[in-house]
């Protein structure tokens, strides 16, 4: 009785084999598709498959006959193009989020939409350290559930967890129990935050969400972004993430910067094309944009050492000063 179900779905059978095992390197003659179809307790002859093609390619499958590097056919468009995969798969074994075991899932998913060989030739090039992933199983439902609060505008109760070190110098987690307004999902700096509200207070806050766990979705309505911040319509995630430095907290202030020249790449890069510039020659440039005024900001200015000088506001030069001061005391 399944031989006979097997029979019926052949047509199916044949696509699926040109997916996994056909590309533009490898095609499939008829014979090929009959052993394989043979491996699926299916009973096939030659002829039959020119038919199962056709039909296939008047549902709209584009496949290919070709001649080289052998006759046989192959899938031309996919749904995603190889780059797009490839691209796809990187993103997945960089992101520190995602866990060990949902990143050998994911990519054997995003590896199924590839031929064998395909997949063969990018396996043997990809490695990622188990050490740098998360270790959080729940960040999956948990983005589900903010996702629909967020959609419906209700609070959310957490458990999140901070990092401390023991007297023992073992790092351990203290859990804090937190009630939520929930605004939005952010990206920043390979880390994936929540951006919301802590009931307490008047203020937006970040958390990253590989440190949340237990996400219960309330019924009570959330408080509206307007009320905590400058947003007024919808809530901007770029203009917000863009402001801060390592997603530290603080002041937003109107600050001008001098850069040298030779650092206008990861300049245009950091602030976007469209920053205000003040003046410039052949040294440098000067620019002005609103930013948090935070530590991160300022051991972003001290990293860059004599290539970018803090002009305004003159709090920050303060800081950027007392920053300096104490690394060379460190030396000293």
């Amino acid at each position: 009785m399944a031989k006979l179900s097997n029979q019926k779905l052949k047509v199916l059978y044949v696509l699926d084999i040109l997916k996994k095992h056909s590309d533009e390197e490898h095609p499939l003659n008829a014979s090929q598709i009959v052993e394989l179809l043979e491996k699926e307790g299916i009973d096939a002859e030659r002829k039959s498959i020119y038919d199962d093609i056709a039909s296939l390619e008047f549902y709209g499958c584009d496949i290919i006959k070709t001649d080289s590097p052998r006759v046989g056919w192959f899938i031309g468009e996919r749904e995603f193009e190889i780059p797009e995969i490839y691209l796809l798969c990187d993103a997945v074994r960089s992101a520190k989020f995602i866990s060990a075991k949902k990143t050998r899932e994911l990519l054997s998913k995003l590896h199924s939409m590839l031929s064998v060989n395909q997949t063969k030739r990018r396996e043997d090039r990809i490695f990622f350290s188990s050490g740098e992933k998360s270790g959080n199983e729940e960040i999956y439902y948990n983005i589900d559930k903010i996702s629909l609060a967020i959609e419906s505008a209700k609070q959310i109760k957490i458990k999140y967890i901070q990092r401390k070190f023991d007297k023992s110098g073992n790092v351990k987690g203290d859990v804090k129990e937190m009630t939520l307004n929930p605004y939005a999902l952010c990206w920043q700096d390979d880390h994936y935050y929540l951006i919301g509200n802590y009931e307490k207070y008047d203020n937006l806050i970040h958390l990253r969400l590989d440190r949340i766990h237990s996400v219960e979705v309330l019924e009570k309505t959330a408080r509206h972004f307007s009320e905590v911040s400058d947003y007024k319509e919808s809530f901007d995630t770029s203009d917000y993430a863009k402001r801060l430095f390592g997603m530290h907290t603080g002041e937003t202030q109107t600050v001008e910067l001098w850069c040298d020249s030779k650092i206008t790449e990861p300049i245009l890069d950091r602030f976007g094309e469209n920053i205000f510039i003040t003046g410039s020659d052949a040294d440098g440039f000067k620019f002005k944009t609103d930013l948090v005024i935070s530590d991160a900001l300022v051991t972003w200015i001290i990293n860059y050492g004599e290539n970018v000088k803090a002009l305004k506001p003159e709090s920050l030069v303060e800081k950027v000063k007392e920053r300096a001061k104490t690394v060379l005391e460190n030396y000293q």
